[in-house]
């Protein structure tokens, strides 16, 4: 499928960093996308993509507003994914039909200039873990581990995991979509995981580290003949910090085996005193700043590499286009042309890239409030699903 190439020179002329052209399609085009300098991201659920009247509304919108990608998820954290054909979700009735016409769906953004990416919620699934107990993470006494939510996990060292999700993903492939995103692709990290039990006994951050990087490297090998990008979404703080958080991710060492990572640098998801900030997510361009500078040294200075999600929702604190805006800033400062926004609800800041150079935030836009400050817990919750449900 090939992209509009009046889109495609425009996107180049108006480069704004030398990068090298980053995104390029499978053997079946000779179509290369503009460098990540021009890598404008916003994230759809499967079911509003999946729907051809919100679709065209979407690509109206993006296209209109100067947005050139898209990530659509196809399998989410509950389980539920969105592709047909998958074996093991037949078995476990996982598929649900969000999108009836999955490389129509493609061919949509594609047509329309937007580069698609497919992201699939891997470790955090509800559903597999009920109806396959055998990749359960468990308590001690066999019973299927949860989060404080209820939520059930699969185990990370489970390869009939791994197969499943890269099955997953090759469809995606075959259905026409340029890039593949991991999500959740990690250990738990709310909820009592020091009661969590592996198939592994000897597990410990050192195995778990490498259980993840022996996933992407074998979906590398199976997945980049089909003439797809690999990425992964990690939690903000990984960006920050050297000990993988205790859930696998170790930012320097997992980049060098994809194209892209993405970590969710939402203001809101960070703890009071971060970063030295009272009230991170009173400073968001304070935190992402930060957060960018800190990615930008764990992965040697390849600001191509780095592609963050920001944050376009409130909580807690109402965001306006300039709490967006502000976000921008901090990343493209630093070198780093390509992010991504997130709203749960699919409700975007379309203003944010045309009304005017992106600024940053007033002073008092970032005062921390006069109240006193509730103490934080002592490991952020860093990642999408805090903000999926409405």
């Amino acid at each position: 499928m090939l992209k509009s190439l009046a889109l495609r020179a425009a996107l180049c002329a108006a480069s704004l960093c030398a990068a090298p052209p980053a995104f390029a399609q499978g053997s079946s085009s000779t179509q290369t996308y503009a460098s990540v300098s021009e890598f404008r991201g916003v994230h759809f659920s499967g079911w509003a993509a999946g729907s051809t009247k919100a679709r065209r509304r979407f690509i109206a919108d993006m296209t209109g507003a100067g947005f050139n990608a898209v990530v659509v998820a196809l399998k989410d954290y509950d389980g539920k994914m969105f592709v047909r054909d998958v074996p093991l979700a037949a078995e476990t009735r996982a598929y649900v039909n969000a999108i009836p016409d999955l490389p129509g769906m493609v061919k949509d953004f594609e047509d329309a200039g937007i580069y698609t990416i497919a992201r699939i919620a891997i470790f955090k699934d509800d559903h597999l873990a009920r109806a396959r107990p055998d990749l359960a993470v468990h308590f001690p006494d066999g019973r299927i581990w949860t989060n404080d939510q209820g939520t059930a996990w699969v185990d990370p060292y489970k390869k009939e995991v791994w197969n499943y999700v890269i099955d997953i993903a090759s469809r995606a492939a075959a259905a026409g979509f340029d890039e593949i995103q991991f999500d959740f692709i990690r250990f738990p990290s709310d909820g009592k995981t020091r009661q969590c039990r592996y198939s592994r006994a000897d597990h410990s951050p050192a195995t778990a580290a490498a259980a993840l990087r022996e996933l992407l490297t074998l979906a590398g090998a199976r997945l980049r003949p089909l003439g797809v990008k690999l990425s992964i979404d990690t939690f903000g703080l990984t960006a920050s910090v050297d000990d993988g958080m205790g859930i696998g991710q170790t930012l320097g060492q997992m980049a060098d085996l994809v194209d892209f990572v993405s970590p969710m640098m939402y203001p809101s998801h960070y703890a009071r005193g971060e970063y030295g900030l009272k009230s991170p997510n009173h400073a968001p361009y304070e935190t992402v700043r930060r957060g960018t500078r800190d990615a930008l040294a764990r992965l040697g200075n390849r600001p191509a590499a780095l592609r963050p999600f920001l944050q376009d929702f409130t909580m807690g604190v109402r965001y306006t286009p300039a709490h967006v805006r502000s976000q921008i800033l901090a990343v493209e400062e630093l070198g780093v042309r390509g992010w991504i926004l997130w709203n749960a609800q699919n409700r975007y800041s379309w203003s944010v890239l045309q009304a005017g150079p992106v600024i940053k935030l007033p002073p008092e836009a970032t005062r921390p409030p006069k109240k006193k400050p509730v103490p934080a817990p002592a490991a952020p919750v860093n990642s999408p699903e805090t903000v999926e449900t409405p």
